[in-house]
């Protein structure tokens, strides 16, 4: 029997290539495509998805015109992003541009309305921000990507570092130096460490590189290790 006149192989064969070349026009588009979406992402999406859905299950397609259909799309999206990059009205265009739901305290409803979003989308929105008091918020704005964005007014602001006129140590990105029982050489290697500073102060905490899931180090030079097994008793959550 030849290969592809076997259903089952070649639905296998076609979704392997189906994804890969998904995979592929994703890492062309970035990683914008695969976060919140905007109205182009959406419709790109959804049409690369159908494309590839048909190409995988559908024998009587062609098989390369859905490939081919995948990477037109793809291409196109692709460049429509450096386009929008480059200019600002098309960048309004396709990607659409904030629109303001409340102001000054006071709900936009013309805004609203045009947007289709209505009161009880703002309500929860608001609640998902921890605002479960609409009087709370001076500003919130529909974002091209759907999400809401909320400014409170002055009063309920949280009190940050700086009102309080405190001095905070240097702080940044922490390197991962070991992952799952393995040392990160490189990123040891990035934070001007060797592999000797790290077993030196592992002994000192009394640790095991193959007992480690995570350790990180920030830029106080300060050993945060994560053990693979530990004895913590672990809570149900309430339903």
């Amino acid at each position: 029997m030849d290969f592809f006149d076997n259903n089952i192989l070649n639905v296998i064969v076609r979704s392997i290539v189906a994804m890969t070349t998904l995979f592929f026009m994703t890492k062309l588009l970035g990683k914008k495509q695969v976060s919140e979406l905007s109205l182009f992402d959406y419709v790109v999406g959804i049409s690369i998805g159908n494309f590839a859905s048909e190409m995988a299950i559908n024998l009587e397609a062609d098989f390369f015109n859905a490939m081919t259909a995948i990477i037109v799309f793809g291409l196109i999206a692709f460049f429509i992003s450096i386009l929008t990059m480059k200019s600002l009205k098309l960048r309004k265009f396709f990607i659409g541009t904030p629109t303001l739901l409340i102001q000054h305290g006071k709900m936009i409803y013309k805004n609203m309305k045009k947007t289709k979003f209505d009161v009880n989308d703002l309500l929860e929105e608001a609640r998902g921000n921890g605002y479960f008091d609409l009087s709370e918020i001076e500003y919130a704005m529909l974002e091209a990507n759907g999400k809401v964005s909320f400014m409170p007014k002055g009063e309920y602001k949280n009190i940050t570092i700086k009102d309080m006129d405190l001095k905070v140590p240097k702080q940044g990105l922490c390197a991962n130096v070991i992952i799952d029982g393995n040392i990160m050489n490189d990123n040891l290697k990035n934070i001007n460490k060797d592999e000797e500073w790290l077993m030196k102060n592992l002994k000192i905490k009394g640790k095991k590189v193959n007992e480690i899931l995570l350790a990180t180090v920030d830029l106080n030079d300060k050993l945060v290790i994560y053990d693979r097994i530990n004895n913590e008793k672990v809570f149900k959550v309430l339903e």
